[in-house]
């Protein structure tokens, strides 16, 4: 019994992060479904939720207000969800006739936050950005062009990643990993959509736009397959390019990654249709994100199968793999080297993603109210120079 457990564990964690990302890729490639793109030009509301961005606001809104897109024809909204450092009075003394100012007097989360938006907004597009992102000239003009296509209601950028004094373990959490993990969406993309999009850019039809649940972390799912629900279709448009920095410090990612792996348990409690037959992603859902959420308890398995089953060498051999793996990740995560930082910075990686979807689960479990507070802290302005970009 415990060798089938054993390799049924493995099956698990062999087709989480090889089998699925194998399978969409050859579907993307023998069943691609393209889609219409053209110049057009409807009327854009830029919704952006924030709290406690002082320090970052002035810029953006300053980029905002200049991105390239016919002017008259942006609105962008600010939404404050109980900021209290400054941010409310900085929206206060920017006066200017298409910036929309919101100022929520208490911290509710970033989706009562882009419910106000919504509720305010003109535009026949929607689009969503957070505050540290910064868009390429072109990237609005280029998003908006996917709506071309009348099957198409959601459209997300793609996200490029700084990493320029990140520590061993986040510069591989921001590159490789993101670059494993968006390789995966743009298959999905060709597919039919993706089950989820790049919050801090993406846009929408306002007219397929859903009122957010409270408290909601994953909006960045929950409206996009809300939309696929209605028979529309999510892409990605990767000449839509943001630009944006992660946690620097593996101890922040870590809290980023509770949050958003958390978010993975909420969404299924607040759209239960979504593991239903009426769900056309349903089976991507489950074998890109649910099933990444059991591969902790399986990896725990097979460590201590291994043990157990030590006296036959093939597992003796598996357990000494996994004793070195790990060490190797321990290295990873409080020993940044040259030397080391190709092989043990992947191990740690992944054992910071594992980690943090463990903690996710008890914090849904025990703590589920303590979510709202899981927002990143910011780390400073985003540098115009892409000379660091992963």
């Amino acid at each position: 019994m415990i060798i089938l457990l054993f390799w049924i564990a493995a099956a698990i964690v062999a087709y989480a992060y090889a089998g699925y990302p194998l399978w969409i890729y050859l579907q993307s490639r023998l069943h691609p479904r393209k889609w219409a793109q053209g110049r057009m030009y409807p009327t854009v509301s830029i919704i952006m939720a924030v709290h406690n961005g002082a320090k970052l606001l002035r810029g953006k809104i300053t980029h905002l207000l200049n991105v390239d897109y016919p002017r008259d024809l942006v609105e962008i909204l600010i939404v404050s969800d109980g900021s209290h450092d400054g941010t409310n009075e900085i929206l206060e003394e920017i006066k200017h006739p298409r910036l929309i100012k919101v100022i929520c007097p208490d911290h509710q989360g970033k989706a009562n936050a882009l419910n106000h938006g919504i509720s305010r907004a003109t535009g026949e597009v929607l689009v969503f950005v957070d505050v540290r992102p910064k868009l390429e000239k072109n990237a609005l003009r280029q998003i908006v062009s996917n709506f071309k296509d009348s099957e198409v209601g959601c459209v997300a950028g793609e996200l490029r990643l700084r990493i320029a004094d990140h520590d061993a373990c986040t510069k591989a959490v921001s590159s490789l990993y993101w670059r494993y993990e968006q390789g995966i969406r743009k298959c999905e993309s060709m597919v039919d959509s993706p089950v989820g999009v790049y919050g801090g850019f993406y846009a929408i039809r306002r007219e397929l736009a859903t009122s957010l649940p409270p408290g909601l972390i994953l909006d960045d799912m929950y409206q996009p397959l809300s939309i696929i629900g209605r028979g529309f279709r999510s892409v990605i448009d990767d000449r839509a390019r943001v630009w944006d920095t992660w946690p620097k410090t593996s101890g922040a990612e870590f809290q980023r990654k509770v949050r958003t792996l958390a978010g993975n348990y909420q969404l299924l409690k607040a759209a239960p249709w979504l593991l239903r037959r009426m769900n056309r992603l349903r089976f991507q859902l489950i074998s890109h994100k649910l099933i990444r959420l059991a591969v902790p308890f399986c990896l725990l398995f097979l460590l201590l199968g291994s043990w157990i089953l030590r006296g036959n060498w093939p597992y003796t051999a598996l357990f000494l793999g996994q004793v070195i793996f790990y060490g190797l990740a321990v290295l990873g995560l409080v020993w940044d080297t040259r030397i080391l930082r190709r092989i043990a910075a992947p191990a740690a990686a992944l054992v910071l993603l594992n980690a943090a979807a463990l903690v996710a689960l008890f914090m849904v479990l025990l703590k589920p109210n303590s979510l709202l507070n899981l927002w990143v802290k910011l780390e400073g302005p985003i540098e115009e120079s892409t000379a660091h970009a992963a």
